[in-house]
């Protein structure tokens, strides 16, 4: 059955905000039981981000696609997957879903519902992490959307995103939205507001070169075209 955007919207607002409040919370948690131990507190966060992925998308992947990510959004808007008219309202919804994600998250653990961050984020390693970050997270949703039963996507995604976190130097953000909203956390997940633009203008150009490559190696047909991230129709 085809959902209504407005149920799309709310899906995707809904969602994005789990997710940031996964995100957030489990490293505030990690942050302070880890005891200095940097390497555990990422696991724990790592862990936390991966299961909750696995567990929003299967929720919600029926209803909006479970895109929680204006880059995929974007990219399944240029592939026509979704009209242009309803991008912008998915980007609105994750956009404000993941501040209200940051803030709850904030809240449970006794902290200023909005604090800006001051952990530097920057440089061109940082840029380039995010770059594959995302370039490798929009070629997973295609090869999986258009090569495989859209029932794997939601455990493929969560997968790359846990061994993306430890193996880009950035721990691989690879949203524009989660990017924004985690500049005002300043915790253990937390970016600067200015070094959020370079981390968003990185994962626009990977997405979009992921989804130019995957135009050639996998060409869109009726056989293969599941809609991104899991089939809404």
């Amino acid at each position: 059955m085809k959902q209504t955007l407005a149920r799309r919207v709310v899906a995707e607002a809904l969602g994005t905000a789990m997710l940031l409040a996964a995100v957030v919370g489990s490293g505030i948690m990690a942050e302070r039981l880890a005891g200095g131990n940097v390497a555990v507190a990422l696991l724990a966060n790592t862990i936390a981000t991966g299961a909750a992925l696995v567990a929003l998308i299967l929720t919600f992947g029926t209803i909006s696609g479970a895109h929680f990510n204006p880059a995929v959004t974007i990219c399944d808007a240029w592939q026509k997957g979704i009209s242009w008219r309803d991008a912008v309202a998915y980007i609105v919804a994750q956009t404000s879903g993941a501040f209200a994600g940051v803030a709850a998250a904030n809240m449970m653990f006794e902290l200023p519902v909005f604090f800006v961050s001051q952990k530097t984020r920057t440089g061109t390693a940082q840029w380039f992490s995010e770059f594959v970050a995302t370039f490798g997270l929009l070629a997973v949703i295609w090869g999986c959307s258009r090569l495989r039963s859209s029932v794997v996507a939601p455990f493929a995604v969560a997968a790359y995103i846990v061994a993306a976190y430890w193996f880009t130097a950035s721990t691989s953000f690879a949203n524009p939205a989660v990017t924004l909203a985690r500049s005002m956390s300043d915790t253990f997940a937390g970016i600067r507001p200015a070094d959020a633009p370079g981390f968003i203008l990185a994962q626009l150009l990977g997405a979009a070169a992921a989804t130019v490559l995957f135009r050639w190696l996998v060409p869109i047909n009726r056989s293969n075209a599941e809609a991104v991230v899991v089939s809404h129709q």
